[in-house]
This record gives structure tokens, C-alpha cells and sequence, in this order.
């Protein structure tokens, strides 16, 4: 998923993971951390070095000055990696942790580029054409993506099959599957997407921007988070 460059340690790092803004996220079986997030808050000095306005890494990639508003303190939800024998148990715990951390900084919004695991620019913009039909296209927050390369003329991680896009482009888009991570965000979270699909090379992959609200996460979301705060009590 990391596209061709394998990275010279077996890690993901960069200068953020060290930020006095930064937190990471880590959910444990036991003695074995088995799923970790990493949370960016706004980093005045970032955004100077940078000439950005939030002081984010997804500022590569969005610009966010039409979001930036009195009251909203954005943070960007990233490095999500679950272990694949704790995919259903850990995911909410994860989540659970995002939500405690980033209430105690004070975030009232989640940003993040969302993995919509195809490098089909069809494909993408059937899954956000079946996602603005469910609804989960923002009427209200909109971001400008930055200048990407095109994606390659002939798609190698297609997902859906001949009939699914055939189907799909009669208007059939209630019955398409929508990646999980996608249906994670916006079902469970009540992220909404704030632009249109692009492809990014550093994935190999097309990405969709969304934000998430702290105070719209449903409330079956967050009597789940309460749930496990009960049973850790």
C-alpha cells in the first residue's frame, strides 16, 4: 500500500512524531500493542516554516484556509495500522483513544485523506458519487487539493469487477461496497468528504479528504466509547 520506495527503516517516521503536538495513539492486548493512530494538532511554528495555516502534514496536500474559522481547532487523524488479527476488536478502541486525546486538546475537528484502496479514477469517483448519494458529502466545508500527478493510465489495484462499474454507472449506486475505511469514517464517525478524489503517488493510490466533527460522532458511537470505558474501570 506504500507504493514501489521501501523505506529505509522498518518504520514509518518523520519530523512530526517527535512535535510536542503530537500524539500517539496505541491500543494493547496484553503487553502487545496491536493497533496505533497519530494525532497532529495545530503547530503555530510548523505553519510559519511552512507558510501553512494550520501547521499540519495534510497541508501538502489540502489547502485549508477556507476551513479555518474562530472556534475550530483541526487536527489530522493519520499512521492508522491495525494488526490483522485485531482488525474488529481494536479498531474502536483506537477510535475510543482519538476521541479522549484529542477532547483533552481541545480539537473540535478531525481532518484526513481517507484510502480508497483503488488506483481507478473511475472507480473513485463512482465510490464518491455512491457517497454523496448516502449523504456524506459535506454541504459545508470545502478544500482545495494541491497539484498531483495523474494516475496511471491503466489501473493496477482495480476493486470492483467488470459488472459492479457497469452497474454502478447506470446510477445502481446504493448497492456499491464501499471501502471500509470509508464506510468506517462516515458511518460510525460521521465524517463527511470536503472535495473530490486525487491520486496520491506517495500511496499509489486515490485518496478522498474528510472531516469529521467531535460534536456529530453519533451517540451509538460514543456509547460504545463509554462501554469501554466501563469495562477498563
Amino acid at each position: 500500500m506504500l507504493g514501489p520506495k521501501r523505506p529505509r527503516a522498518p518504520r514509518e517516521a518523520d519530523c512530526f512524531d517527535t512535535l510536542r503536538s503530537t500524539s500517539h495513539v496505541v491500543v494493547y492486548a496484553g503487553a502487545e500493542p496491536v493497533a496505533t493512530a497519530r494525532l497532529l494538532t495545530p503547530n503555530a511554528e510548523v505553519a510559519a516554516f511552512a507558510d501553512t495555516v494550520v501547521g499540519l502534514d495534510i497541508e501538502k496536500k489540502l489547502d485549508l484556509s477556507e476551513l479555518v474559522a474562530p472556534g475550530r481547532v483541526f487536527a489530522e487523524t493519520t499512521r492508522y495500522c491495525v494488526t490483522r488479527s485485531y482488525r474488529n476488536s481494536a479498531v474502536l478502541r483506537l477510535q475510543a483513544g482519538l476521541y479522549r486525546e484529542s477532547r483533552r486538546r481541545g480539537v473540535t475537528h478531525w481532518i484526513a485523506a481517507a484510502n480508497m484502496e483503488t488506483d481507478s479514477q473511475e472507480e473513485a469517483d463512482l465510490y464518491f458519487l455512491a457517497a454523496a448519494r448516502r449523504g456524506w458529502v459535506s454541504d459545508g466545508f470545502r478544500v482545495r487539493t494541491r497539484e498531483f500527478p495523474p494516475p496511471p493510465a491503466e489501473p493496477l489495484a482495480a476493486r470492483l469487477t467488470v459488472e459492479d462499474r457497469a452497474q454502478a454507472r447506470e446510477g445502481h449506486l446504493d448497492a456499491l461496497r464501499m471501502p471500509p475505511v470509508l464506510s468506517l469514517f462516515a458511518d460510525k464517525m460521521g465524517a463527511r468528504f470536503i472535495a473530490p478524489p486525487h491520486f496520491d503517488p506517495a500511496f499509489n493510490r486515490f485518496t478522498v479528504p474528510l472531516v469529521a466533527a467531535l460534536d456529530a460522532i453519533p451517540q451509538r458511537t460514543l456509547n460504545l466509547f463509554d462501554s469501554l470505558d466501563a469495562d477498563a474501570a
